[in-house]
């Protein structure tokens, strides 16, 4: 049968991004500038110092993102180029779509928007969101689609970012909440509207290969290297970043058993399987039990019963481990002594300790708490329902969503070596890819 190919011009892709980078390069000739540089020498010490403590875990952080994350995704066999392609263009065009609007918004003074490091970092985890939330849909969508919940879901992340961490007060230096849960939840929106109800059957694609396997596993292990730096980033020099980092290799150590365990236990003959090993690795301990446990048994019901498409798992993956660790940060408030947390409050940084002072002086650590989980409830709630509007947006034909047959396949985004040779007068797939790749 015939393929209908989507009405998206094949130029659509790179003038979109062509156009993108133009205004965002005379926007930064405009209005963008550095920070004032330290006049005093005591003051440009202190800069320097700063610089010293962050650059490295930034870098840490670029590696997980390029690298552990992109080789991550290769699970899928015949999907590995585009995945890493895909992944690296959404980072980019995230955070510099991020620096515009956090520059806007937060950093904007006398007609000019002042950049530093730590402005760029914040940029990045907001691009961290959409490289999490298009982990339900990869491989079924195209690369106009990618951008498109790209340019939705950032705004929307910054806005949500400001009403849990400023307004609520919410205490979530890891970005439990903000990150992992609301990039969760989104991710899960934009599938079920985009696929709406219908039940997909695995497509024959969508099977492992011990190479895919090994390729995903050293992604996971890039990820459990790097993944303290990403913890403990934005916590204060010294003992925050101290105690983050510590609290953090423990955590991975136990998950690092607890996968073994549960998914030896899981398996009739024992062996371990590398789908958990991959999804559940730099978790901890408990949250390891629920990730695999949720591969296992919810995904399939969440399959079956809503029609639910999570291509890569991100409910079991980044949804519940989120959802426990905000249940276990109102806990841990009620159950710390009153100098501890306000410690603790006082080495999270900017308007997030400043709001959470204010919240602990109000209604002390059982208001603190309730915080907590209204953060939890705002991030759900609020990605959930923006993460459907965007779904249904990319229903739109010029989007070029591929059909189900073609999908998962880097043939249809990038020239393959072997498409020259397999070319015949009967190789009629090889040539509705081609005939679908001029569209796209």
């Amino acid at each position: 049968m015939a393929v209908s190919p989507p009405a998206c011009p094949h130029r659509l892709l790179p003038l979109s991004l062509g156009l993108f980078q133009g205004v965002l390069l005379l926007f930064f000739a405009l209005f963008v500038t550095y920070d004032e540089p330290a006049v005093q020498a005591e003051d440009a010490s202190v800069v320097a110092n700063q610089l010293y403590s962050i650059f490295p875990l930034f870098q840490d952080i670029q590696v997980m993102l390029v690298v552990g994350l992109g080789l991550l995704l290769t699970f899928l066999p015949r999907y590995g180029l585009s995945v890493l392609t895909h992944n690296f263009l959404l980072l980019n065009f995230s955070t510099q779509w991020a620096l515009v609007l956090q520059g806007l918004l937060h950093r904007f003074h006398h007609g000019q928007v002042h950049l530093d490091l730590h402005n760029l970092l914040a940029a990045e985890f907001a691009a961290v969101t959409v490289l999490i939330s298009v982990g339900a849909v990869l491989g079924r969508t195209s690369p106009c689609q990618l951008l498109v919940v790209a340019t939705c879901e950032v705004p929307v992340y910054l806005a949500s970012e400001w009403a849990i961490v400023t307004r609520l007060g919410v205490l979530d230096v890891g970005g439990t909440i903000t990150i992992h849960v609301f990039s969760c939840y989104f991710g899960l929106g934009v599938s079920r509207a985009l696929f709406g109800a219908v039940r997909w059957p695995v497509h024959p694609k969508e099977t492992p290969t011990p190479r895919s396997d090994l390729m995903s596993l050293v992604g996971t292990l890039i990820l459990w290297v790097f993944w303290p730096s990403f913890v403990a980033v934005l916590c204060q020099p010294g003992d925050a970043q101290h105690r983050a980092i510590l609290n953090t290799l423990l955590a991975m150590s136990a998950s690092a058993l607890t996968t073994v365990v549960a998914s030896s236990l899981l398996e009739r003959d024992g062996k371990l399987s590398p789908g958990d090993l991959q999804n559940a690795l730099t978790l901890g301990s408990l949250s390891a039990m629920v990730c695999v446990l949720g591969f296992r048994f919810l995904t399939p019901f969440l399959a079956r019963k809503l029609l639910l498409q999570d291509q890569c798992g991100i409910h079991n993956l980044h949804g519940l481990p989120g959802i426990l660790g905000a249940a276990a940060s109102a806990v841990a408030i009620l159950a710390a002594s009153e100098d501890t947390s306000r410690s603790q409050v006082s080495h999270t940084r900017g308007n997030a300790s400043e709001a959470a002072w204010r919240q602990w002086g109000d209604s002390g650590a059982g208001g603190q708490a309730l915080c907590q989980v209204a953060g939890l409830a705002v991030a759900v709630g609020g990605s959930l329902v923006t993460g459907l509007l965007t779904g249904a947006a990319l229903r739109l034909p010029c989007l070029a969503q591929p059909p189900e047959r073609l999908c998962l396949d880097d043939s249809l985004y990038f020239k393959m070596m072997d498409q020259a040779g397999s070319q015949g007068p009967g190789s009629t797939a090889e040539e509705e890819v081609l005939a679908l790749k001029e569209q796209v």
